[in-house]
């Protein structure tokens, strides 16, 4: 048994996420979760609420809530639709929470301690209307570059260019409006990152097994225009972790907080001792995850994000825990996706274009979106979800494929045999042909799991349902009860444990389905890992219930519909 600790990148609070967030990160980190504890091994799956910086104050400042209330109401919100789309999560906790706050002050007295922190001057924006400094989002105005009206301080949403404050034309503050701005000298902490260049470099080229998304984007960061650049982490903002080194008061610092980027990764770890806390468990118990002198030296640590989380993942968190010279666990393994487009455009949360995750669970059980999304999951490039390409998956593969196979075989049984497995005679030719090639299929699915290659995996566990499919159509069951009873059971006796054995296999993607089937067919899910033994299962004369449509058909008058809804701003 493997000891596996799995991360997604943790959601901001500011606003229900679209599915491309979903299939970018916490999704297929369910997925790899939910196999890791089919196949017996320990799983630690944690994820969080990013509760700091600009956007959460923004955020809060457009609903009039305090942004603290407005944290703890969105992290609600989040964690319902996880639950919502059975994200299977130990643990999500938010990076606000006093855990976090202690580990992050504690990181940041390790750098200093270790002269990986820097005092710098630096010359920011300030609001005199606002009586305070404007980190780079808070100030919006016209783009120089296309002329995008509400252009962003750091970027233009529009034309997707970078920018500083200062190349704003007609800059104003997105607080109050105001254009009474001035540049003002300000004092920040800096992550000297530049010194652990070389440290950097020769882990990610340790790491040769990476996704080339991963280490490409890693490696054009470190080494592109000047190289690896030291990068702030302090803000002037009210809302944050304070800036502290351990728990003594950072003199020159006060009234400041860590930047989003610096905190945000460590909620991570302190996730963990979140749930340590929640459950009554002794810090030893979280501790054997992320300190390799207590227990983590042998934990397989996977992360799962989106190709712009990467930079900070491969370069500003492993630096932190790097240079705090603590024997913390190093992630060993980076899942990362491409973007996931939206019907001949992009997702927009701002604009509100695209499916997000409250309207989609509204429209659709979790499990018609879990299949969609992992089958397209963007790994080697972008993928876009379009209506046409949706309503023909969940329709072919989900109804056609998996969910007729499941109607036929336990209606014909009901009808002719009673809702109990029949006996019938010794398995055939043509049954054990099966058993071989379904042998092959699901080495090579369970191989796709173990590498983390969604896509492929979910196409193979397709080919599984087909080859049931096919052998049904050839044994004609329905045919051979008129002249062969004995045959015709056998089929069937068959097939309901191949449904058994769809149930079992099907469940990290589509997890309500399986636990459906398995309830309904009175068994357990244990893994096939002796297959002739796992068709054998289900022994004549076991009970089963004949569950109803296990998936429903998408009409066109439907698809017409929610694409027309979907196709600009949320309601």
């Amino acid at each position: 048994m493997a000891r596996i600790l799995i991360t997604s990148a943790i959601p901001y609070i500011n606003g229900i996420k679209h599915l491309g967030n979903l299939v970018g990160s916490q999704l297929p980190a369910d997925l790899y979760a939910r196999y890791g504890r089919a196949r017996g091994h320990e799983v630690m799956f944690l994820c969080a609420t990013d509760e700091h910086g600009t956007p959460a104050e923004l955020a809060a400042a457009k609903t009039g809530e305090p942004v603290a209330g407005y944290c703890a109401r969105m992290h609600a919100v989040q964690a319902d639709l996880a639950r919502g789309f059975r994200l299977s999560f130990d643990h999500f906790g938010r990076s606000s929470s006093p855990q976090n706050h202690k580990l992050t002050q504690y990181f940041a007295g390790r750098l200093a301690e270790n002269g990986y922190i820097e005092e710098r001057v630096e010359r920011q924006v300030y609001s005199n209307a606002d009586k305070r400094f404007l980190p780079d989002r808070y100030i919006e105005g016209t783009c120089p570059n296309c002329g995008y009206d509400k252009a962003r301080g750091d970027q233009c949403e529009n034309c997707t260019k970078q920018l500083d404050p200062t190349d704003l034309i007609a800059p104003r503050s997105a607080i109050s409006g105001s254009t009474d701005l001035e540049v003002r000298e300000t004092k920040h902490l800096y992550l000297r990152q530049s010194l652990m260049k070389d440290e950097l470099e020769a882990w990610i080229d340790s790491k040769t097994d990476w996704p080339i998304l991963t280490t490409s984007i890693a490696k054009k960061w470190l080494n592109d225009g000047d190289g690896l650049q030291d990068r702030g982490i302090t803000r002037d903002l009210d809302w944050g972790i304070p800036v502290k080194r351990g728990e003594e008061d950072w003199p020159g610092m006060e009234g400041k907080v860590f930047y989003v980027w610096f905190d945000a990764p460590i909620e991570y770890i302190a996730a963990a001792a979140e749930w340590a806390e929640a459950h009554g468990r002794p810090a030893a118990d979280w501790r054997r995850w992320w300190r390799t002198d207590e227990g983590a030296a042998d934990v397989r640590y996977v992360q799962f994000m989106g190709k712009d989380n990467v930079p900070f993942h491969t370069l500003s968190f492993p630096a932190t825990i790097m240079g705090s010279r603590d024997p913390w666990k190093l992630v060993d393994y980076i899942k990362s996706f491409n973007y996931l487009n939206y019907d001949g455009g992009q997702f927009s949360t701002s604009q509100g274009r695209g499916v997000f995750m409250d309207d989609a669970l509204e429209i659709l059980p979790s499990d018609y979106w879990r299949w969609w999304l992992l089958s397209h999951a963007p790994e080697s490039s972008d993928s876009e979800f379009t209506w046409e390409n949706f309503q023909a998956s969940v329709n072919k593969d989900l109804a056609d494929v998996l969910g007729n196979f499941v109607s036929r075989v336990t209606k014909f049984c009901r009808a002719k045999f009673g809702e109990a497995v029949p006996e019938g005679g010794s398995l055939g030719d043509r049954e054990t042909e099966l058993i071989d090639d379904l042998y092959i299929r699901i080495r090579a699915y369970e191989a796709h799991m173990e590498a983390i290659e969604v896509r492929k995996a979910a196409g193979e566990l397709r080919a599984i349902w087909v080859a049931g499919n096919e052998y049904l159509q050839a044994a004609e069951p329905w045919t051979a009860i008129k002249t062969d009873p004995e045959e015709a059971a056998t089929i069937v006796r068959f097939s309901l444990n191949l449904i058994r054995l769809y149930a079992v296999l099907s469940a990290p993607f589509i997890p309500d389905a399986s636990e459906t089937l398995l309830k309904a067919l009175n068994t357990d899910g244990d893994w096939p890992d002796d297959l002739p033994a796992a068709l054998n299962r289900l022994a004549p004369g076991h009970a089963f219930a004949t569950p109803d449509i296990l998936f429903r058909k998408i009409a066109d008058e439907e698809r017409e519909g929610w694409q027309a809804r979907f196709a600009g701003q949320r309601r």
